[in-house]
């Protein structure tokens, strides 16, 4: 089982995102040429997450996104905060934030609704989102012109560490947020 153990571990280690379980058990079963049970590697997961999960240990074992990955662990951030500010150059402006954030709650969606929406050009806040994989094209509507929908990715929700679309906020949550600000004010 040990053995096992370290392949799942070094497979999770060596992926840039989020390895699926089905993942691994395709790799391990051509590595070794016989099926691999996926309940063996659940099990090798759990005792994973277990490993991790010491105080001496600076990250953890998470699932997310639909898979496995290697993150940080919450008391780590703050100074991880620091780096990727430093990194300015790969934040999100404000305008892609917001056009993301419109097509993660409203998709499918066009580029002209989002323009509607927002009130000024998408074009620039789009190409952005493309380039960097957050969001892609998911089909073509069917209204006259036929314009590109278009919906988040999984590297949108690995991104902002969620597992699905149903972990975004709702509007009520902010609601709540709000009302506990004017509550501290």
């Amino acid at each position: 089982m040990q053995y096992l153990i370290q392949h799942i571990e070094a497979l999770i280690f060596a992926s840039p995102e989020p390895l699926a379980v089905g993942d691994i058990e395709n790799c391990l079963s051509e590595l070794w040429a016989v099926d691999v049970p996926v309940v063996d590697i659940e099990a090798c997961l759990v005792d994973l997450q277990l490993k991790y999960q010491r105080p001496d240990v600076s990250f953890g074992l998470f699932k997310q996104a639909g898979g496995y990955q290697f993150l940080t662990k919450a008391n780590y951030h703050p100074a991880i905060q620091i780096l990727l500010k430093q990194s300015s150059k790969k934040q999100l402006s404000k305008s892609a934030l917001e056009t993301l954030a419109l097509i993660a709650y409203k998709q499918p969606i066009t580029k002209p609704d989002l323009e509607q929406i927002r009130g000024n050009n998408c074009d620039y806040a789009i190409q952005k989102l493309l380039d960097r994989e957050l969001v892609e094209i998911v089909g073509k509507a069917e209204t006259p012109g036929k314009p590109l929908l278009y919906g988040t990715t999984a590297k949108f929700m690995e991104y902002f560490g969620i597992n699905s679309l149903n972990d975004l906020p709702t509007p009520q949550d902010f609601a709540q947020k709000e009302e506990k600000s004017n509550d501290e004010l």
